[in-house]
């Protein structure tokens, strides 16, 4: 609560964030700042928030759908140590190119992914070797004009006052979703009510061209940290469960698990966070001290990219750690009229057409 009040005390400096947001988009609109064009499908991933709204499982739900062309995933890399153009290889790491697209490279070997703050000059780096290229989290990157704009609303935040930041936790004004090809709303309910469906329209107020579409999230099954080994959530049932997460918005991960467990400690670090050998300790501690003989650890699956990192296997190998992997899915009429989209926004823009 009292965060929130401090918050509260930020909203003059969120005025003035409006204002230049607003300039820097005006300036776009009109032409004075340029935006360049590529002559192959360029389709981006984003939202007006700042993280959790499900960029990751969407991307990849993209390069599921697309694998029949040659595709290039570019991300800025947040959480890295470098700068400039970096393609990923077998030796990336989540301090050269960051988590997500170190999770990227590790599940999908024929994709090539690659980082660069620039999102420009990255694509000038992929555009002759590739038949299309997602950009993850572009939407406020004007510089590149995308050819397609996917524009993600968490269904939770739908409805709830948000502030500009550094007040609240948007980074771009409610009207630059007018740009957007498609409203995908995520994380939502199953079932999925039709009022619900509608409200989500209600609030987005999209244009005749703009489709508001419905996501939920699929969870999988536990993957061991280090070793080949998976258990169902089902296995877990009653288990006392040692949450770590380090992302933007763990509440749908909690939701899931309060299905399965007797109880949840939870340990939440910022977004991106990276973790320490002080933090793990601590972490391993309050394990090795809980008396209740069922008990897991459980972390997210782009977690487990900072996880493995050089020096935490010998405080965590010993442990019985897992990561559990997420996937969107749309519902049924949802995903029909998405994928149609999509591929037909590829086949209309391939170069060799």
């Amino acid at each position: 609560m009292l965060v929130n009040y401090l918050r509260l005390l930020l909203l003059p400096f969120s005025l003035v964030y409006a204002m230049a947001v607003t300039l820097r988009k005006k300036l776009y609109d009109w032409g004075i700042m340029r935006s360049v064009s590529f002559d192959l499908p360029v389709i981006c991933v984003g939202n007006l928030a700042v993280g959790g709204s499900g960029k990751t499982p969407t991307t990849e739900y993209l390069v599921r759908l697309l694998s029949d062309y040659k595709i290039a995933i570019l991300s800025r890399g947040y959480g890295r140590k470098t700068k400039g153009f970096i393609m990923a290889d077998h030796n990336a790491t989540a301090e050269t190119i960051g988590d997500e697209p170190l999770q990227y490279y590790q599940k999908f070997k024929q994709v090539t992914v690659a980082v660069c703050e620039d999102r420009v000059a990255g694509v000038r780096q992929l555009q002759n070797n590739h038949d299309i290229i997602i950009l993850d989290d572009a939407f406020q990157h004007r510089a590149i004009k995308a050819g397609f704009n996917i524009l993600l609303f968490e269904f939770r935040k739908l409805g709830t006052l948000q502030f500009l930041l550094p007040a609240g936790n948007l980074r771009d004004v409610f009207s630059s979703r007018k740009r957007a090809d498609v409203f995908l709303v995520t994380k939502s309910p199953v079932p999925l009510l039709h009022v619900a469906q509608q409200a989500s329209v209600n609030e987005l107020q999209p244009n005749a061209d703009q489709p508001v579409l419905h996501s939920y999230l699929k969870y999988g099954d536990l993957i061991h940290l280090y070793r080949n080994e998976r258990q169902t959530l089902e296995s877990v049932k009653n288990f006392e469960i040692f949450l770590l997460t380090g992302i933007a918005n763990p509440d749908p991960l909690i939701e899931e698990l309060e299905k399965y467990a007797a109880s949840i400690k939870h340990e939440k670090f910022p977004d991106h966070y990276a973790f320490k050998n002080d933090d793990l300790k601590q972490f391993k501690s309050a394990f090795m001290g809980s008396n209740k003989k069922d008990k897991i650890i459980i972390t997210t699956e782009k977690d487990s990219k900072r996880l493995r990192a050089t020096g935490f296997k010998d405080l965590l190998v010993d442990l019985p750690i897992y990561y559990l992997p997420i996937e969107v899915e749309l519902f049924e009429e949802d995903k029909i009229t998405f994928d149609e989209l999509i591929l037909n926004y590829v086949k209309s823009n391939r170069r060799n057409r």
